[in-house]
């Protein structure tokens, strides 16, 4: 897994600006979903070498005085949790301020590696006197910096490159299978991961939003190994003031990025609720291989068909994830958690599986022939070729002479048809359809 590198700091010190000069361009990704406010913005780059994640935490503007400190606890938490390193940037032309000590204090507890940067030293030369009162932090040697004209910026890379892991560290992690565990709160993933590490590793409380931080868990059997990552539920807005929530979101998304598989947790007394569809929607929209776990499961009075009954509600209520296998659970007493780790196998070799364009082909010419492609006033789609272009999540091309003629039913049946060959259980499908001349036939 690559390094991370997260920026922080008190809004208005140029955090976006530093991140947008360090990666090279532009980047600032939002992306609306229903009911959820989600940003993310983070970019790859490199340094000497060194390919790492960078992440921009974005500032928080507290409304009232007794929020101040809750509001810089979750924004320090939320690059806490999966930074490699963390660069603390300050102001120089605000100077020192108590908000800056409130952070340090927070990044000290943490025990991760922090770089402190000074930004806004624009000019060359010799260094603005209130450059040194930053020295008060104890953080170590400030690092002069200007996000705006990039000054400092190389020196300030060096000192994060230090504390990276040995490329050999890296490769060995990443033979491990990431698997973050999402939720609406008190859905037991805290439960879950305990049962299945043998030991008291996270909290469990039946109070909704006890785990504050993703936890990352190490774990192997016969069946490989293993990293679960432990999120924070993501709660109804109405329940939390949206600052919070929007920050309690961003940590689920973040688990969900850096994860091969997602297990979307739903409390089987409670059913698929509408909060359930919206964590599920964030893992389907990242495109990850995702199991749908009903736990709680020894709660619930039993008859002989009370689990099918279960299954087509939650096939009703996560309709668009049909892909997805589900698995009854108890965190709790352990029914059916050791089968867990096979299906994780299993639906992450279903995501990386690649597909030889000649196979894709016949599929594609056997699929024309038992349903003839639309037409629209007398024009009939052509198809020429289908080809994939990338994994995790499988990512088919199809090439054919109008996209305005391929209507999104039958792309719906070439993705059915594709599936049905090839199986591709528990992940998403991506289907592109790519417009060619008629003369390239």
């Amino acid at each position: 897994m690559k390094p991370i590198v997260a920026i922080v700091g008190r809004p208005n010190v140029g955090k976006s600006q530093l991140f947008n000069k360090l990666v090279g361009r532009r980047v600032s990704i939002v992306e609306d979903t229903p009911g959820v406010t989600r940003d993310r913005i983070y970019g790859e780059t490199d340094w000497n070498g060194r390919q790492f994640t960078l992440i921009d935490t974005g500032g928080i503007e507290p409304r009232t005085d007794n929020l101040i400190l809750e509001f810089m606890r979750e924004q320090a938490q939320t690059a806490i949790e999966t930074a490699t390193v963390i660069i603390f940037l300050t102001d120089v032309r605000t100077g020192l301020t108590s908000s800056d000590h409130e952070v340090a204090n927070m990044l000290l507890r943490s025990g991760k590696p922090i770089v402190l940067a000074v930004n806004k030293m624009d000019s060359t030369g010799t260094p603005d006197p209130d450059f040194y009162e930053f020295y008060n932090l104890g953080l170590g040697d400030p690092i002069a910096v200007s996000a705006v004209h990039g000054h400092g910026t190389g020196d300030l890379l060096d000192a994060c490159v230090t504390y990276f892991p040995p490329v050999e560290d890296e490769k060995e992690e990443d033979d491990a299978i990431h698997v973050a565990v999402i939720g609406k709160p008190n859905a037991g993933k805290s439960s879950l991961v305990n049962r299945i590490l043998g030991e008291e590793r996270v909290i469990v409380s039946d109070v909704a939003g006890t785990t504050r931080d993703a936890i990352d868990s190490r774990f192997e059997n016969d069946k490989g190994s293993f990293v679960f990552i432990d999120t924070a539920g993501i709660r109804r807005r109405s329940k939390v003031s949206e600052d919070i929530e929007k920050y309690s979101v961003l940590r689920a998304t973040m688990a969900i990025e850096r994860a091969d598989v997602c297990l979307i947790l739903i409390d089987a007394t409670e059913g698929v609720t509408e909060q359930d569809t919206k964590v599920a929607g964030l893992a389907h929209e990242a495109g990850k291989a995702s199991i749908i776990v009903v736990n709680k499961w020894d709660l619930i009075e039993k008859d002989g068909k009370t689990m099918d009954r279960m299954r087509e509600e939650v096939r009703q209520g996560l309709s668009f994830m049909a892909y997805a296998p589900i698995l009854f659970i108890s965190a709790k007493t352990g029914q059916r958690v050791d089968r867990l780790f096979e299906l994780i196998d299993y639906v992450s070799n279903q995501a990386a599986t690649r597909i030889t364009t000649g196979m894709l082909n016949n599929v594609l010419a056997d699929a024309q022939t038992r349903v003839q492609p639309p037409t629209d006033k007398g024009r009939r789609l052509k198809i020429y070729y289908m080809t994939q272009v990338g994994v995790k999540p499988p990512h088919f091309v199809v090439f054919c002479n109008d996209t305005r003629l391929f209507h999104f039913s039958y792309q719906r049946y070439l993705e059915n048809c594709i599936r049905n060959t090839f199986g591709l259980e528990g992940t998403p499908v991506i289907l592109s359809v790519r417009q060619r001349g008629e003369k390239e036939e």
